[in-house]
């Protein structure tokens, strides 16, 4: 079954599935920034309604790397706003809860937290939305717990008061193994590119399960360079689209991210 629901826009939710998520600070992003990149990949979307079917999902995923690229790109030069995740205590708290959640919420697959955003990645398998209360799905269920505990704690370290995190999250569900092999490299990279290592395992706020580490030849194979950040979502490898749902959730996973005109 498909969740939607709605803060800003629809958020698309198959139960059991990979999640891809990232989630920032708030006032991270200038609002310059968020509502130039909204204009452009509404632009572009525009342009893709020129083909249809299998096409235009296909042009749509291209749309979509292209611009998770370069909203992630923004964030890893922490240029603007807080960076509160590059203090040790406040780090190792959002890891520690990230890893609490885990085998009663979801499975947990890899992480990485950047000084100003987090990389998530979640499988939700055995976990339905059955007996779910408040909540119309179970990812956002876990949004709600883990955003909103380590927003009330990092703001009692800090002393401050207001938003920790950005209300909106990207999140993607991913559609095939060499579509999550892509999404776990880019995580794990994800402080080699931002130039804050020189290897990803001397991040020490990165984590992923150790069997998923086979998806390359050993631990220390996992490429150091990424040739596009956009390359962690990826076409699907069927060029097909089961649901009208499924192609609607090809423009709105980032689109929520985008959304709100809000730093």
């Amino acid at each position: 079954m498909t969740i939607f629901y709605h803060r800003n826009l629809p958020h698309i939710h198959p139960s059991g599935a990979i999640f891809f998520i990232t989630f920032r600070l708030a006032g991270s992003l200038p609002i310059k920034v968020i509502e130039d990149l909204r204009k452009a990949f509404k632009d572009e979307q525009r342009l893709s309604d020129c083909f249809n079917g299998v096409k235009r999902q296909i042009e749509r995923y291209r749309i979509q790397k292209k611009f998770f690229g370069r909203y992630d790109e923004w964030l890893d030069q922490m240029a603007h706003g807080p960076t509160w995740l590059r203090q040790a205590e406040i780090a190792q708290m959002v890891s520690d809860e990230i890893r609490r959640l885990d085998n009663s919420h979801y499975d947990l697959l890899a992480f990485c937290i950047m000084p100003n955003h987090v990389h998530l990645l979640v499988d939700l398998a055995r976990f339905d939305d059955c007996a779910l209360t408040g909540f119309p799905s179970r990812l956002s269920q876990v949004l709600h717990l883990l955003k909103g505990r380590t927003a009330r704690y990092a703001n009692q370290k800090l002393g401050r008061s207001g938003k920790f995190w950005h209300d909106e999250s990207y999140d993607h569900f991913v559609r095939d193994e060499a579509e999550l092999e892509r999404i776990l490299r880019y995580i794990i990279n994800n402080p080699v590119k931002a130039g804050l290592v020189s290897d990803w395992q001397a991040w020490p706020y990165t984590y992923v399960v150790p069997q998923d580490l086979s998806c390359a030849s050993d631990a220390e194979a996992v490429p150091q360079d990424l040739s596009c950040a956009s390359d962690a979502i990826a076409v699907p490898q069927d060029e097909s689209c089961d649901t009208e749902a499924e192609a609607v959730a090809v423009t709105q996973d980032l689109s929520c991210a985008l959304e709100g005109g809000q730093s």
